[in-house]
C-alpha cells in the first residue's frame, strides 16, 4: 500500500525559537498517527503546517497527490491543493456563532467547494447523525455543550470530505466529563478507515486507536512505532513523559 501522507524534513522557526528540527514520517490511507510529547515539542506546528496554516522554513508535504516542498515560498494554487485534501479540528471549535449547527457544516461545502446546497444539506444531515447530534441542524452553537460543539467541529471539517482529518488536541479544552463523547466520534472514525493525525494527550486513547505514535521532544521525532512506544517506550525521555501523564490522569 503506497503512503497517503508523506511529510520529509519539516524544519520550522519563530525568530530564535527552533520548533521543528528535520520531521519525517509517512502514513499510510486509513490508518490513525498518533502525536504526543511535551507542550512545546512541535506537535501542533506539524497539523499546522501540513495544512499550510503555518508556512515551514524547509521540508515537503504531501497528501494524496498535492504536495509542496518548501524550499522555496509556494504558490496560491499548490497551498489550496494541499489545503483541499486534509479537514482541521481545532482545541476550541472554531464555529461561527452567527450560524446555526447546519449553516456551520453547509458553509465551507457551499462556499469554498462550490457544491449545491441540497446536496451539502442532506451530506451534513448525515454528517450529524454520524457524530451523535441529529435533530440538533437548528441549535446555534451558544446552545450546545462543550462537547456537542467540539461533535459539530468535527463534522464539519468531514464535511469537506478530506482525504486526512488533522485534529489538534480536541478533547483539551473541555471538561473532563465531556472528554469521552468526542473520543467515541474519533474512535467510530478510526473504525471506518479514515486517515487521522491526531496531537493528543489521550495517552490510553492513543495506545487504542494509533497505528503508529510519534512522541515528539525538542522539535524532533525522538521515538516512534506502534503502540509499544506508549506501552514499552525505548528512550528515557518517552519514559519520563508517559510516567508524568499518566500520574496527572
Amino acid at each position: 500500500m503506497s503512503n497517503l501522507i508523506e511529510v520529509s524534513g519539516l524544519t520550522k522557526s519563530f525568530g530564535d525559537t527552533v520548533v521543528l528540527q528535520g520531521v519525517d514520517f509517512t502514513a499510510e490511507s486509513g490508518t490513525v498517527t498518533a502525536l504526543l510529547g511535551p507542550s512545546g515539542s512541535g506537535k501542533t506546528t506539524i497539523l499546522r503546517s501540513m495544512n499550510v496554516l503555518e508556512t515551514p522554513d524547509a521540508g515537503l508535504v504531501r497528501i494524496g497527490d498535492a504536495s509542496i516542498d518548501f524550499a522555496t515560498p509556494p504558490d496560491r494554487r499548490a497551498v489550496k491543493a494541499l489545503r483541499a485534501r486534509s479537514g482541521m479540528v481545532f482545541q476550541s471549535h472554531h464555529l461561527f456563532p452567527h450560524k446555526t449547527v447546519l449553516g456551520n457544516l453547509i458553509e465551507g461545502p457551499v462556499q469554498v467547494q462550490g457544491r449545491p446546497v441540497d446536496e451539502a444539506t442532506a451530506d451534513a444531515r448525515t454528517l450529524l447523525e454520524q457524530v451523535g447530534l441529529a435533530g440538533r441542524e437548528d441549535a446555534y452553537p451558544a446552545e450546545l455543550s462543550g462537547g456537542q460543539q467540539q461533535r459539530v467541529g468535527i463534522a464539519r471539517a468531514l464535511a469537506l470530505r478530506p482525504e486526512v482529518l488533522l485534529l489538534d488536541e480536541p478533547t483539551s479544552a473541555l471538561d473532563p466529563e465531556l472528554v469521552g463523547e468526542v473520543l467515541a466520534v474519533i474512535r467510530d472514525l478510526a473504525a471506518e478507515n479514515w486517515t487521522l493525525v491526531i496531537v493528543t494527550h489521550e495517552v490510553r486513547f492513543a495506545q487504542d486507536v494509533a497505528d503508529q505514535v510519534l512522541f515528539l521532544d525538542g522539535g524532533v521525532v525522538a521515538e516512534r512505532g506502534g503502540a509499544e512506544v506508549l506501552t514499552d517506550p525505548r528512550e528515557e525521555r518517552t519514559r519520563r513523559f508517559l510516567a508524568r501523564m499518566l500520574d496527572e490522569r
